[in-house]
């Protein structure tokens, strides 16, 4: 069975649902939420993307992500993202970062980017991640220049502003 996702115009307001498929096929302006994971270190979990995924499978991703589904709000989707995928439930309400507009690095998705602590070890998924790791931020901005195709665009973009406003 299809996701149902709010359709949203071009400021983010809701003025529709349509199914997951159509509207990755006909790049309709929806949400979505990615949360980044830091530990004591400073390092970063990230996650490799199941290879079943209809979108940048086995791509490395921010440490869980995902689309709000309808009806749903940015903060309670991105908990929400972090306990299915990561089976995380912080101690602490997540810190909101920035948003970023729809656009197509983002495949036309408004994205709230979120903030969290924590030691890990992680529940995975294993229909959504095949695997996760600690990463300091100078190795993934090395990784980024040297490899940016084992990203999704959308990563890309969000950990560009995170290291330029966070690190």
């Amino acid at each position: 069975m299809d996701e149902i996702f709010d359709i949203v115009d071009a400021h983010d307001r809701v003025i529709g649902q349509q199914i997951r498929s159509e509207v990755h096929r006909l790049g309709l302006l929806h949400r979505a939420v990615h949360i980044l994971v830091v530990n004591r270190q400073g390092e970063i979990f990230l996650q490799k993307r199941s290879m079943s995924k209809d979108n940048s499978p086995g791509l490395w991703d921010s440490s869980a992500a995902g689309h709000l589904d309808t009806g749903e709000g940015y903060d309670e989707a991105a908990g929400r993202e972090l306990q299915e995928e990561l089976g995380l439930s912080p101690a602490k309400p997540l810190e909101f970062l920035f948003k970023l507009d729809a656009c197509l690095a983002t495949t036309e998705e408004f994205v709230q980017v979120y903030r969290t602590e924590d030691e890990g070890p992680f529940t995975l998924q294993p229909e959504e991640i095949e695997c996760g790791d600690w990463f300091s931020p100078d190795k993934i901005n090395q990784w980024i220049a040297e490899k940016p195709g084992d990203f999704p665009e959308a990563f890309i973009l969000v950990w560009k502003i995170f290291a330029e406003r966070y690190l």
